[in-house]
């Protein structure tokens, strides 16, 4: 199945502007691999930013979006990989053209935190009630919800580009473009409805989304920022430039992040 428009680096990466509608091309992904290997050593690392860049800049490549060489974020200059020392650890730091694209730690603190306690699955932001007072609402819990609120929505390309944003926020920027993965389905299911006449026969939200949580990799609690770029991915691939209001996927992440935004104010309050 061929995909019909190229991978952008707003797909992949919480970035805006201009670079969020450049193609990820060959070029910056050869970039991004020198500057890796010239500032952290060895092979390249697997999900990393230069790992995800080849991954999509190939299938740009196969598609014919893109030629071999071409370069489309810049020049290398742009490329920036930092390791900052910390007690204990490191914090490594990735931007292209001045933009964060990817962040984490090397080496544990010199106490570890206590585990977070399980998350509970939820029943739709609309009917959400936690059961203790940290109780966030993750990513994956927002993508179930709309499955819920919004699942005989037939899944088209704001969807699944909303989707892939999610997957990429829940990943902390960490996401390796995968044939298996909920965001390269999400790609699959909108192009293959795309060529179905009748609604009734397209693939729905619901089908999609419903285990959303156990098809991420990793989840985290929603945030407004989240929300943000999630909503941008959507409104950039829909005809209308616009969401889908109160039961997209965009509006229950933001729905989500709302709800926590307002659970930390209530524990403020009682510390």
């Amino acid at each position: 199945m061929s995909q019909e428009q190229p991978i952008k680096y707003g797909d992949v990466f919480p970035v805006s502007g201009d670079l969020a509608d450049k193609p990820i091309a060959p070029g910056d992904a050869a970039m991004m691999q020198s500057v890796e290997r010239e500032i952290l050593g060895g092979a390249i690392e697997k999900g990393g930013a230069a790992a995800a860049m080849q991954s999509a800049a190939s299938r740009n490549e196969s598609a014919d979006f893109v030629s071999h060489r071409e370069v489309c974020a810049g020049d290398r200059e742009g490329m920036t990989v930092t390791e900052t020392e910390i007690p204990g650890r490191r914090i490594i730091t990735k931007s292209i053209d001045g933009q964060l694209v990817e962040q984490y730690t090397v080496g544990e603190p010199e106490q570890q935190p206590l585990p977070p306690d399980p998350v509970l699955p939820t029943k739709g932001i609309s009917g959400y009630t936690p059961t203790r007072t940290n109780e966030q609402i993750t990513i994956g819990e927002a993508l179930e919800a709309s499955a819920m609120t919004a699942g005989d929505k037939p899944v088209d390309k704001s969807d699944a580009a909303a989707i892939q944003a999610a997957e990429v926020r829940a990943t902390g920027g960490r996401i390796n473009i995968t044939s298996w993965g909920l965001a390269a389905e999400a790609q699959a299911t909108a192009s293959a409805n795309e060529r179905t006449c009748f609604d009734e026969n397209k693939t729905k939200l619901s089908d999609l989304l419903q285990d959303a949580s156990a098809k991420l990799p990793s989840d985290k609690p929603a945030t407004r920022q989240d929300a943000e770029g999630i909503t941008a991915a959507e409104m950039r691939n829909d005809p209308d430039m616009s969401t889908h209001p109160g039961s997209g996927v965009a509006a229950s992440v933001l729905a989500a992040a709302r709800l926590n935004e307002s659970l930390q104010i209530n524990e403020s309050s009682f510390t």
